[in-house]
């Protein structure tokens, strides 16, 4: 359990102020979908877009809807065309279930009679596999423990992030985004059974943090049509594995030295391998998933271009490398024609 402050006092001064607590998005550079299957991946943090919850001394606990989670149409048609780019869920669901959880965990460090209330933003693309939803929850428990002055360490917090998912929400997912989103940046992760340790009860990997300065022209695309809630590619990938399935458990040690060399190309500076590598991950996935012809059309455009591209995460957005600023405009204009933007990830914070 985490340490809780030596003040007893949850009324000082400095609680007048609200707490606001930001969780960015993240791109799965390589390895993905491993980790939730003990591999091995690399991720960096996207600071274009982000979740930022805000919590403030209440009377009573409430947690305020944001724009996605009010049920309030001006027609049919624009309800169905927010289910398809969204989903069905919005985040009150994802914060309800990171206060029972952090509630649940630090139950004798806190004061009952402590409420608050809780609000939240997030400009992440919905279901197009940037991580929005576990931004909202890491988000939410970076809020509550500087709300409630106890110590949660990064690997921690990732993994107790997880545990909001996974166990509260049914949701199946794997650590790469809460942990890359806990300690932001660039960092190479080892999910292999013989590296995971357990703290205060929580399953953690060993995570190396890498220079960002490493990964250089990188773009982002995603879609502004066609999204695909991750628990549609990880439902059957997590049936299939615990099953037994050669090719599953085959393709995860595959993705996972596909994580393995990508890191020393990272630190080799060796561009052109990169590329390859990214391209050899989609194309591995493709294997073991099914991918939407949209999303398949967005790989194929992109590589058109001579960038390379794989999926940041389970489909709607593709991450690549390119080689030089022409390169990068034409892709921008190809993508454009298929309703995509690209963008340039901004993975340092500002100077």
């Amino acid at each position: 359990h985490g340490q809780r402050s030596h003040r007893s006092d949850y009324h000082h001064e400095s609680m007048a102020t609200p707490i606001n607590r930001t969780a960015f998005a993240r791109a799965g550079l390589l390895g993905n979908p491993s980790d939730g299957y003990h591999g091995k991946t690399i991720s960096f943090i996207v600071r274009n877009f982000a979740a930022v919850v805000t919590l403030r001394p209440a009377d009573t606990l409430k947690i305020l809807p944001a724009a996605d989670d009010v049920d309030k149409y001006s027609s049919i048609n624009q309800l169905l065309a927010r289910v398809q780019s969204a989903g069905y869920y919005g985040g009150q669901r994802l914060i309800k279930a990171a206060i029972v959880c952090f509630a649940e965990r630090f139950a004798d460090s806190l004061p009952g009679h402590q409420n608050f209330e809780v609000s939240y933003t997030t400009n992440i693309p919905r279901s197009v596999g940037l991580a929005g939803s576990s931004a909202i929850v890491v988000a939410t428990l970076k809020a509550l423990t500087d709300f409630f002055q106890v110590a949660l360490p990064p690997d921690q917090l990732a993994s107790l992030s997880l545990h909001v998912e996974r166990h509260h929400l049914g949701i199946p997912a794997g650590l790469q985004d809460r942990v890359i989103q806990s300690y932001e940046g660039l960092v190479y992760m080892d999910f292999a059974v013989e590296r995971m340790t357990l703290v205060n009860g929580l399953a953690i990997g060993s995570y190396e943090s890498l220079d960002p300065e490493l990964l250089n022209d990188t773009y982002i695309a995603y879609s502004e049509v066609v999204g695909e809630p991750t628990e549609v590619a990880h439902q059957d990938l997590r049936q299939r594995f615990e099953a037994g399935d050669p090719t599953i458990t085959q393709a995860m040690r595959q993705f996972a030295e596909l994580a393995e060399r990508g890191k020393s190309a990272l630190l080799d500076r060796d561009s052109e391998l990169l590329g390859q590598l990214i391209n050899q991950n989609f194309d591995l996935r493709k294997k073991i998933c099914h991918i939407h012809p949209r999303h398949q059309q967005m790989v194929d455009v992109a590589r058109r271009s001579g960038a390379s591209a794989k999926f940041c995460g389970s489909g709607g957005a593709i991450v690549g490398t390119f080689q030089n600023d022409g390169q990068y405009r034409q892709l921008v204009e190809a993508m454009a024609a298929i309703d995509c933007r690209v963008i340039r990830p901004q993975i340092l914070p500002p100077a």
